[in-house]
């Protein structure tokens, strides 16, 4: 088997993990009496992913071959996980929140770090196998998303999407990466990291780039956007789901299938990346920045006026766009920390500029959006087709609307205060 190919399968079953519990496990979390906590479920991944994958990294670059720490994070992660799921059927609506959640996080502390390492092992083995990182490595990383979208669409067809089940399906493809992560080739320990300090190991020294106004205002401003990144992970089924509750919407199939409604987000994702190299290009960084912030305002509002009957388009504009939205901010972003900072604190800048994104911010963003929800949404018990369904009930336009003013008031700042020359991008 090619290199390639074997690292297409790393890609596909690492989101496939996620993508088997990320966007239905809130439906999950309501019925089973955990409704209110549903933001610090998510927010938890962000805070994990504040000091967990610079210590996975530390001990990947000292100690530890990649892929080995890989498959041993994977392994640990997954058992964790089938604890929670299977505690989860046994206990039927009478979860005890302190315990789920406590194998929950367990199995996200180990998760999460082992999406930096399984980038980390595909450079290294591509890079290993004379080929180039920039031009092999994304048309393997495309598949990491085609498994994100393939176990969402599992787990809405075959009914998991309101059941703990869906964490089990997230375990047991969890043990066979990890299992899988042995077979790879080997990515020894760097030699050139013995002197590095602590400091410098876990990404700390590039806290001197706040020094530069320029480099001050692009953290600041990914943490505030950072905030918006989970809140649709975690709201957008739930509030889909709430139509049922409405007749003329409880047999639409964007109500019984909410998760494949959504899995277009992913797919607009996968396609979008296609089109960041021409208006990196045509437009410059700043700009496409922009855009990707204005595509979050589009992505709340067409939510908050769309519904999955006649509105149902609105919804599925709200998916397409998002892939604008996550993709121009994320490689624009990435490629702007690769050209301000210097060789020596490059990694470092790139880690700062995850951490304040998808650690900082989005934690600060699910606690919030949390918040918001609660003020305008309860978990009520509603009659649909004969049956009763908990379904999170309320006034979800003004929660959207709220979330598309914050992203729109983001928008704003930004074009003001981040003065940044375009530059074609060859």
């Amino acid at each position: 088997m090619s290199l390639k190919i074997r690292l297409i399968v790393m890609n596909f079953l690492q989101f496939a993990v996620w993508g088997a519990y990320l966007t239905s496990m809130s439906r999950y979390l309501g019925p089973a009496g955990m409704g209110l906590h549903i933001g610090i479920f998510y927010s938890v991944q962000g805070i994990v992913s504040i000091f967990m994958p610079a210590i996975m990294g530390i001990i990947a670059d000292r100690w530890v071959p990649a892929q080995k720490l890989l498959g041993v994070s994977h392994l640990l992660a997954a058992a964790f996980m089938l604890a929670a799921g299977l505690y989860g059927l046994q206990a039927g609506t009478e979860v005890s929140f302190s315990i789920f959640f406590t194998l929950y996080t367990l199995s996200v502390a180990f998760y999460m770090p082992t999406l930096a390492l399984s980038n980390s092992v595909a450079y290294t083995i591509l890079e290993r196998g004379g080929m180039e990182t920039v031009k092999a490595f994304p048309p393997i990383r495309v598949f990491g998303t085609i498994g994100f979208i393939c176990t969402m669409w599992l787990v809405d067809v075959i009914g998991f999407q309101t059941s703990s089940m869906q964490f089990v399906v997230s375990a047991a493809i969890g043990l066979i990466l990890g299992a899988y992560a042995f077979t790879l080739p080997n990515c020894p320990v760097s030699t050139d990291t013995k002197d590095k300090t602590l400091f410098e190991a876990l990404g700390l020294d590039a806290f001197r780039l706040f020094k530069q106004r320029k480099m001050a205002l692009f953290f600041i401003f990914s943490m505030f956007l950072g905030v918006s990144l989970q809140i649709t992970n975690g709201f957008a089924n739930p509030f889909i789901a709430s139509f049922e509750a409405l007749p003329q919407y409880a047999n639409t199939f964007g109500v019984k299938h909410a998760n494949i409604l959504i899995s277009l987000s992913q797919i607009s994702e996968a396609l979008c990346i296609l089109l960041i190299p021409f208006f990196l290009k045509r437009y410059g960084i700043k700009n496409v920045m922009l855009i990707a912030m204005f595509a979050w305002v589009l992505r709340f509002g067409f939510f908050g006026l769309g519904n999955p009957g006649n509105g149902v388009w609105l919804l599925i504009f709200s998916m397409l766009v998002y892939g604008v939205a996550f993709d121009f901010f994320n490689v624009s972003g990435s490629l702007f920390v690769d050209k301000e900072t210097p060789h020596h604190l490059r990694a470092s800048a790139q880690g700062m500029f995850m951490l304040m994104t998808n650690g900082v911010g989005a934690t600060i963003g699910t606690l919030g959006a949390q918040w918001v929800v609660n003020q305008y949404t309860t978990w009520q018990d509603a009659l649909v087709n004969g049956q009763t369904k908990s379904l999170m009930l309320g006034d979800w336009q003004s929660v959207w609307f709220i979330f598309a003013g914050y992203a729109l008031l983001i928008t704003l700042l930004f074009a003001m205060l981040f003065r940044y020359k375009h530059k074609r991008i060859p």
